[in-house]
């Protein structure tokens, strides 16, 4: 099998209110550089200091989501992102190494495996969609 390439590419965190935290990076120095809604209805911002390779990911997630938690300190960090060169032979060596499968996601813009570390942390594998 062919080995696959990882890159941390950025953390993500849960926020409660977006725009209010959004506020509150920007005035860190951080830029906006991409944002979206996620088919289940949950609203991403990746931010940035100019010329830093790795990201942050503010996620909110609203009450009628499937990915919401109520929200307690400590529950602020969501997950890290990882970028992989082939997602289906990345999960097939997670199966492999008996590691949880948590969540998998491919849609119409999105492939996407998910993992748990021993604490319960979320790990997100994305690449491209298989052609």
């Amino acid at each position: 099998m062919a080995r696959v390439k990882v890159e941390l590419v950025y953390s993500g965190i849960r926020v409660r209110k977006l725009e209010r935290s959004l506020r509150f990076y920007r005035r860190l120095g951080f830029k906006v550089y991409r944002r979206g809604t996620m088919e289940h209805g949950g609203k991403w911002v990746h931010l940035t200091f100019p010329g830093a390779r790795q990201a942050l990911e503010l996620n909110f997630y609203p009450r009628s989501n499937r990915f919401y938690e109520p929200f307690r300190r400590g529950t602020e960090f969501d997950h890290f992102g990882f970028r992989v060169s082939d997602v289906e032979a990345w999960e097939a060596e997670l199966r492999r190494r008996k590691l949880p499968i948590v969540a998998r996601i491919r849609e119409s813009h999105e492939n996407l495996v998910f993992t748990r570390d021993p604490d319960g942390n979320w790990l997100e594998f994305f690449g491209p969609l298989p052609v």
